[in-house]
């Protein structure tokens, strides 16, 4: 199986790559810089940024000239910002989505014509808990993340029939480099922002979930196992406490939902 896989470079993009290069498959782990923490058999790195729809085109033509085929491409590229709403400028909005949903939508788009060819494929976006239970100062975070939950079921539904499966990976609490990487918006960053002394309590929370998170290895595995399945989920949660994490988002009301998360962030 030949994967394409965005964001491939660090966190569960370095750990998905290595756990399907060990499963026998070969990975094209692609990210803007196109370099791998280390030389794996099977990973070969290659540029890409997402935002780029010319350059993904450009990519996947590469990728099938060279190998004959494409099977599956993994939309994992993302970034995060923080920050209130109230005061977050356009430019810190455009960039959340630019990575989280055009960069994924560019990357699909892509690889369907590909597929289509080929009577097959396989289409994994890496989402977030988040798109189904939002948190205080993480809102455009979680609205991009929501946005490309939306399209990729959406998908899974216009390629019933078509030989190309969609599955929506919802990662909760992960330990990587992501919490550093983070960028806080300028209104994060005013010292005299109302929101100040809630800011400093949520993001001490938040850095010490995320350093006690789940490994990106075994989001890695649980990707892996979707595209080693004759029929993939459309939505996978991985870890039993973030499985139960989303089922109560559904069932419980927005009051309780919002008075829970109010008392922990």
């Amino acid at each position: 199986m030949t994967v394409l896989l965005t964001g491939g470079s660090s966190g569960i993009g370095a750990a998905t790559a290595r756990e399907l290069a060990l499963r026998g498959m070969k990975v094209y782990a692609a990210s803007r810089r196109g370099t791998f923490e280390a030389d794996v058999q099977g990973v070969v790195p290659v540029k890409l940024d997402v935002s780029d729809a010319a350059m993904a085109r450009e990519l996947v033509k590469e990728i099938v000239e060279k190998e004959g085929h494409l099977d599956a491409v993994v939309c994992n590229a993302g970034n995060g910002i923080y920050g209130p709403v109230e005061g977050t400028l356009e430019s810190d909005a455009r960039y959340q989505f630019e990575t989280n949903y055009f960069g994924a939508l560019n990357t699909i788009n892509a690889c369907l014509p590909v597929f289509r060819s080929q009577g097959h494929g396989r289409i994994i976006t890496v989402t977030s808990v988040m798109a189904v239970l939002q948190l205080p100062f993480q809102g455009f975070y979680s609205s991009a993340k929501a946005a490309l939950l939306s399209i990729s079921e959406s998908l899974a539904m216009e390629l019933k029939g078509s030989g190309i499966q969609c599955c929506a990976i919802l990662p909760g609490d992960v330990a990587t480099g992501f919490t550093q990487a983070r960028r806080q918006n300028e209104a994060a960053l005013d010292p005299q922002s109302p929101y100040r002394s809630k800011m400093e309590r949520n993001l001490a929370i938040i850095e010490r979930d995320e350093q006690n998170g789940m490994a990106p290895e075994a989001i890695a595995r649980a990707i892996a196992a979707q595209l080693c399945r004759r029929r993939m989920a459309v939505r996978v949660v991985p870890g039993l406490q973030y499985k139960a994490v989303a089922v109560l988002a559904r069932i419980l009301p927005e009051s309780w939902k919002q008075f829970i998360i109010g008392k922990i962030y």
